[in-house]
């Protein structure tokens, strides 16, 4: 009786003294209207939909904001540590495991709204100086361009004063991250139009595929039930195109 007492007892300790399960850390940047801060909360378009998709998949996370560099070198280096809005590249899937897409945008480069022309073509703007973020995909894509005289900032608020202070001439971002910043007042216009973009949850690659798999099956209801479509008109924007494999392909 005593020896069945005891095994009872311990039983109904072991829940209490096993380790609990790491919750999944997602890390993000300011970067409206798809994550920033708002009366101290963290909110935005993407930030609606992993909220939704992790709570719909019943995950334990946890959420913050730090500069993009920063947050990218820590999800590269940690495992149950993911980052968004990242834009998804060839290189990038060898990189991370992905939940996407959370945006299919086109990307265009800005300049000044000064009554200039701009650059009549690539090969000129070229011999230009644009800016970006450290860290940023749209880096690469510069760099792959062949653009040379690339300035880099912490954050994108800090690109665009530039841009409109005149101390970089170009400055790539997506269409509707313009259509945010012309209705908030900044004197920005598009120059060119660049190559379309997919965008996503980057997971470290250590993250358990499981957990991947449920998260991109809850995007891909969200997708399909149009709550997706309805996050973006909550912010005053249109709904993402849609793509024929909600899932990131190599």
């Amino acid at each position: 009786m005593m020896k069945r007492l005891l095994l009872a007892l311990g039983l109904s300790l072991a829940p209490l003294s096993a380790p609990l399960a790491e919750p999944l850390h997602f890390i993000t940047e300011e970067y409206a209207p798809f994550n920033f801060l708002k009366d101290g909360k963290i909110t935005g378009i993407t930030v609606d939909q992993v909220t939704a998709i992790a709570e719909a998949a019943g995950i334990d996370y946890t959420m913050e904001i730090m500069p993009w560099a920063r947050a990218f070198a820590m999800v590269r280096s940690r495992s149950m540590h993911c980052i968004f809005t990242a834009g998804y590249n060839r290189e990038r899937a060898r990189q991370f495991a992905w939940i996407t897409p959370t945006l299919k945008d086109e990307m265009v480069l800005l300049k000044r709204k000064d009554g200039s022309k701009g650059p009549a073509s690539m090969k000129e703007a070229l011999g230009m100086k644009v800016g970006s973020q450290r860290g940023d995909f749209a880096v690469e894509v510069l760099e792959g361009l062949g653009f040379t005289n690339i300035d880099l900032a912490a954050d994108i608020d800090l690109s665009v004063r530039k841009l409109v202070s005149g101390r970089i001439d170009l400055m790539p971002t997506s269409i509707k991250t313009y259509e945010s910043l012309v209705r908030r007042g900044e004197p920005v216009e598009k120059a060119m139009a660049m190559s379309g973009q997919i965008f996503g949850i980057a997971c470290n690659k250590q993250t358990p595929p499981t957990l991947i798999a449920r998260l991109q099956a809850e995007l891909n209801k969200l997708i399909a039930s149009g709550e997706q479509d309805r996050i973006f008109a909550a912010y005053g924007l249109p709904p993402t195109p849609r793509t024929t494999e909600n899932g990131a392909k190599e």
